[in-house]
């Protein structure tokens, strides 16, 4: 998930971009037609595909908000002050409103 659209200071909002659907019938595909040494990567793939297509929103959202921390070297506690101020200087365009939610939306989702 990345990503911002029509990012104010009145109105954030964080879209959950998903095309797992689409990776999922590629690698169908790819399974139909592969050799027998390419299946196991291929259905290892399909797996890593089906059980991230099952996240929920909130999740996916709670994972970006930890990579985006990751991408600034956060490494503290997620429900601190610290982690807000992280993800807003990962994410400058993120209101404080916003970057709150998203923090909570992470603490409730821990991986």
């Amino acid at each position: 998930m990345t990503g911002f659209a029509g990012l104010s200071r009145k109105h954030d909002a964080v879209l959950v971009i998903r095309d797992a659907d689409m990776v999922a019938a590629a690698l169908r595909q790819a399974l139909a037609d592969a050799s027998p040494e390419e299946r196991p990567g291929l259905e290892r793939a399909a797996a890593l595909v089906e059980s991230t297509a099952v996240a929920t929103e909130n999740q996916l959202r709670a994972r970006w908000v930890r990579s985006r921390l990751a991408a600034v070297g956060f490494t503290g506690d997620i429900a601190s002050v610290a982690a807000v101020k992280a993800l807003r200087q990962a994410e400058p365009k993120l209101s404080l409103l916003a970057a709150v939610q998203l923090q909570k939306e992470a603490v409730t989702h821990p991986e």
